[in-house]
């Protein structure tokens, strides 16, 4: 690869990670070019030659926020323990999750814009879902994947809700009874 192309493939990486951000910060309809290209220090117009189109960059942006939202959950772990069932629910329905959106799980902080978003961006989603769903029935060791779905769809619901609620009682007691549902449904 040519300096250039290799300028090029950097700064369109700066984009798309800054704009990954951006998204999980504030929504998908909350992306500016203009204030986006800025931050990374380029110019407006060189964002065409990144990206064909708004949609494009928000496809790319949110590929990106849920492969690094995957890689920082899975670096998380401790690699010489198994993955229970209770650890992952612990963690995912915790205040520091709450509280973190920039850098929690995507599909938690995106779920509802994506759920409104063009059909390109479900496309981009919907795999992270199956694989979440997957992730959940393999720590549950089902081979039945309806006790996951319940699970994934609880967990993500309760992380949304929780960080809708401004009283931060409420807002734990939210966290706290969906972690405490999901746990006991899987010890039955």
């Amino acid at each position: 690869m040519g300096h250039s192309q290799a300028d090029k493939a950097r700064s369109r990486e700066r984009i798309l990670n800054e704009a990954a951000t951006q998204i999980r910060d504030k929504g998908l309809d909350a992306l500016s070019i203009g204030s986006l290209m800025q931050q990374v220090k380029l110019t407006h117009g060189g964002f065409y030659g990144h990206f064909a189109s708004r949609s494009d960059l928000i496809a790319a942006a949110l590929q990106q926020a849920l492969t690094s939202g995957e890689a920082s959950a899975h670096a998380a772990r401790d690699p010489d323990k198994p993955v229970s069932v209770n650890a992952l629910v612990r963690s995912y329905l915790s205040r520091s999750h709450r509280d973190q959106p920039k850098s929690g799980c995507a599909i938690g902080a995106l779920i509802s814009d994506v759920g409104r978003a063009d059909e390109q961006c479900r496309a981009v989603m919907e795999p992270h879902i199956e694989s979440f769903i997957a992730k959940v029935a393999e720590t549950l060791d089902d081979d039945n994947d309806s006790r996951a779905i319940v699970a994934v769809s609880a967990m993500v619901g309760a992380l949304a809700i929780s960080r809708i609620i401004t009283d931060p009682k409420r807002s734990d007691a939210v966290l706290r009874t969906v972690r405490d549902s999901i746990i006991a449904m899987v010890d039955e």
